[in-house]
């Protein structure tokens, strides 16, 4: 039997619990907690010798006081220390909640980010959020223009529907990234319309080596064909909040799909979904701490 002095402690108890949880995922994780998830995909065919290195650094949802310029600096020096072939930036950089107090513009999370370092360079998609707003939720679209731009000027390759063939010890391999698949809301009869081409950026690959392909939303994956080595996304956040024993069960509801985090692998090809660094609707990550993503890419031994 439970004593009455026990009983009237249980909603307090409960309050004090609850109190806990919220100050982590609120405070803790999202904001002290940065986690570096290494995967190691082997495609069928891809050639002996060749071995790629990426780092992946998505859904960074720059804004004061949850991913302001100097922490945005110190993820890249961190993704410098894993010296990364290349660097894929897969968007989605403004803001993604009305819960702040101050922006953080393009030219300055753009700085943040020119601290990168990779032979191979750093490459880019746009996200959602690039395209629905400005640099805070309340701004007005640009149409990812100001995002556009930024990357630019601090060096980053944008691919919008665009491929590039890149060398590596002389081992050719194509990089390609799509347009966003949700740019732009057309209504509830409509819903989104993107600015994504798979079937021409496909068209840009001109010989047989082998293609990673860099894409926000990881919707894009069941059409994505065999000839496309592996496919790196975000949008997701991996879940942001996952419940023990029942995991992203929002993000499902909300994504429609069971692929929201970590490495799938179906019919011959490989996804892998970065949890990201940002949140978006509220600033609250529960088990799903921000990441890098450090992806190698090889032959199978």
């Amino acid at each position: 039997m439970i004593s009455r002095r026990a009983l009237l402690r249980l909603p307090a108890g409960l309050a004090l619990a609850g109190l806990g949880l919220g100050t982590y995922s609120v405070v803790v994780e999202p904001n002290f907690i940065l986690d570096v998830t290494r995967y190691r995909v082997t495609p069928q065919d891809w050639p002996e010798g060749l071995s790629l290195r990426i780092a992946v650094i998505t859904d960074l949802h720059a804004c004061e006081p949850w991913m302001p310029a100097s922490r945005i600096r110190k993820i890249a020096q961190i993704a410098n220390a894993l010296q990364p072939d290349l660097v894929a930036l897969l968007g989605d950089f403004a803001a993604g909640t009305h819960l702040v107090t101050d922006a953080v513009r393009p030219e300055q999370w753009a700085e943040a980010l020119s601290e990168l370092r990779a032979p191979l360079g750093v490459h880019a998609v746009l996200g959602n959020h690039d395209w629905w707003h400005g640099p805070l939720v309340s701004d007005p679209s640009d149409d990812a223009e100001s995002a556009r731009r930024a990357l630019k000027q601090m060096g980053a390759r944008v691919y919008e529907n665009d491929a590039l063939r890149l060398t590596k010890n002389g081992q050719p391999f194509w990089l390609l990234g799509l347009g966003d698949q949700m740019a732009t809301y057309m209504g509830k009869q409509i819903g989104w319309r993107g600015h994504d081409d798979l079937n021409a950026t496909l068209r840009l690959v001109s010989d047989d080596a082998p293609a990673i392909l860099l894409a926000h939303e990881p919707q894009v994956f069941r059409r994505v064909p065999k000839r496309i080595a592996l496919t790196l996304c975000g949008h997701t956040h991996g879940g942001q909040v996952n419940l023990p024993m029942l995991g992203p069960v929002v993000a499902e509801v909300r994504f429609g799909a069971s692929h929201v985090y970590g490495h799938h692998f179906e019919n011959g090809r490989h996804l892998v979904i970065s949890g990201g660094l940002g949140e978006s609707i509220i600033p609250v990550r529960f088990m799903r701490p921000p990441e890098i993503v450090e992806m190698t890419v090889e032959a199978a031994a």
